[in-house]
């Protein structure tokens, strides 16, 4: 496995650690999707997850979240955290508005019984806000184009005042309007000290936003600054053998 010459972190400062991956390990039904994981982020950057479809982006996403527990190694932190996924269920006939859908995100933590609080209202106007939705939090979420949409789930996802926030694959379909947008905020978040890890096959979001990349296949091929891994042989070769990734993208 080849890796940064500086050990992933290192180049932190010192207390602002807020997850630490060591030789870690996941998988589904005890078998290994994803092993010897090193990671560690820390607030205010933005980390590109690179490789070809099945290489483990999703599957290291969801061992940073907690979906899925490590088989080996140590996860230590437990940073308060956002998550866009790669496909949302919110049915687009259903009767929902958008601040209806936004509003999702605070009952994560609160459960579906407890009333919303003044803090709970003001955090969900805060998250539509910074997305850009103000002037359609009424409009039923059904009737958003799809950047709209994913704009919204992003607003949903904020609306923890996430540490950390993780995004799977969040340009997939956009036009360009909808990922400036997209890319001007996380650009915001970092700036105020909010951690991004971004799985993506977009080369503009990794150069533009992300200060480190990591190349994966089954395992961490490589790690270090963006424009090294985007020029790694081995990031050639495993999107050469992937029949959905186009020349134009990584």
């Amino acid at each position: 496995m080849t890796t940064d010459p500086h050990p992933q972190g290192e180049h932190s400062t010192a207390g602002y650690s807020l997850i630490k991956l060591r030789d870690a390990a996941f998988g589904y039904g005890g078998r290994v999707a994803l092993a010897h994981v090193d990671l560690e982020i820390i607030r205010g950057e933005a980390v590109a997850l690179i490789g070809r479809n099945g290489a483990g982006k999703s599957t290291l996403i969801k061992g940073l979240l907690g979906i899925l527990r490590p088989l080996s190694g140590t996860v230590v932190g437990c940073p308060r955290t956002g998550y866009l996924p790669q496909a949302h269920h919110i049915d687009p006939d259903f009767p929902i508005t958008v601040r209806q859908a936004v509003t999702m995100g605070r009952y994560q933590d609160r459960g579906w019984v407890r009333p919303m609080r003044r803090a709970d209202r003001i955090a969900v106007d805060r998250a539509i806000d910074r997305v850009g939705l103000t002037c359609l939090a009424r409009r039923r979420f059904g009737d958003l184009s799809g950047g709209q949409r994913q704009r919204a789930l992003l607003a949903r996802a904020l609306t923890t005042d996430p540490e950390l926030l993780l995004l799977d694959e969040p340009f997939n379909g956009l036009d360009q309007p909808s990922r400036d947008q997209l890319l001007g905020t996380i650009m915001a978040l970092t700036a105020e000290g909010v951690a991004v890890v971004v799985s993506t096959h977009d080369v503009t979001l990794a150069r533009d936003v992300c200060d480190r990349a990591l190349l994966l296949d089954g395992e961490v091929v490589a790690s270090g600054d963006v424009e090294g891994i985007l020029h790694n042989q081995r990031l050639h070769a495993s999107l050469h053998d992937d029949p959905h990734s186009r020349p134009a993208d990584i």
